[in-house]
């Protein structure tokens, strides 16, 4: 009973999450819709529609990450092409033009957990810059594993240790919120693949890293 509750539990935290993200950009397009209603001027007009496709454009950019990044991703194999991953993160950091991410890259397949948690680790990576910097995303195959590195660096990087807990399974009761049921996810994520997370903050830069072991047996490689 206490698991069906504890999964109940982060459910809700993760839906709770998601709408969240999506606010902005659904808000957005219904404010512009109702400008673009009353205006006449041509010049706004078409200053509507631009803020209008910019927020569909984020909308959209956001539901194909959440899908893949917490969502069961039908529509993808047990290998997912990283060239779709990259995308979708290059799209949150172009959202953001005080942050430049660089890639190294071994694979053009990771196993759809791992990539769950690489996009997850690029976006908490993200939200720490809040005064801008560097992203540093490298992943690769070894020995039977997936291994996820992600580096934020920049002027007073900013991280919840809370979330840095969730991350390493070692969340305290009543600390599941909104803000920590992506790591609790990942947690889980890692601990059923056999794997494990940590992660490092100081001042200026904050490393998270994974090892997501997985059966190549019938994937591609």
């Amino acid at each position: 009973m206490s698991d069906t509750k504890a999964a109940l539990d982060l459910a809700s935290q993760l839906c709770s999450r998601l709408c969240h993200d999506l606010l902005s950009p659904v808000g957005a397009l219904n404010n512009g819709l109702e400008l673009l209603a009353d205006e006449r001027d041509p010049e706004m007009r078409a200053r509507c529609m631009e803020l209008l496709e910019q927020s569909a454009r984020t909308s959209a950019t956001k539901l194909r990450f959440f899908r893949l990044a917490f969502g069961a991703a039908g529509g993808f194999g047990e290998m997912v092409e990283m060239a779709e991953a990259r995308q979708l993160v290059d799209a949150l950091v172009a959202a953001n033009p005080r942050v430049t991410a660089n890639w190294a890259l071994n694979e053009q397949h990771l196993p759809k957990p791992a990539v769950k948690v690489l996009l997850n680790f690029a976006q908490m990576a993200l939200d720490a810059l809040v005064r801008g910097g560097t992203l540093d995303i490298g992943a690769e195959l070894r020995a039977g594993a997936a291994e996820i590195v992600i580096r934020a660096s920049g002027e007073r990087v900013a991280f919840d240790e809370t979330i840095g807990r969730a991350l390493e399974g070692r969340l305290a009761p009543g600390e599941l919120s909104s803000r920590t049921a992506a790591a609790q996810m990942l947690a889980l994520v890692a601990e059923q693949a056999g794997g494990g997370l940590q992660y490092q903050l100081t001042r200026d830069a904050l490393l998270l890293g994974a090892v997501i072991p997985y059966d190549a047996g019938g994937m591609i490689g």
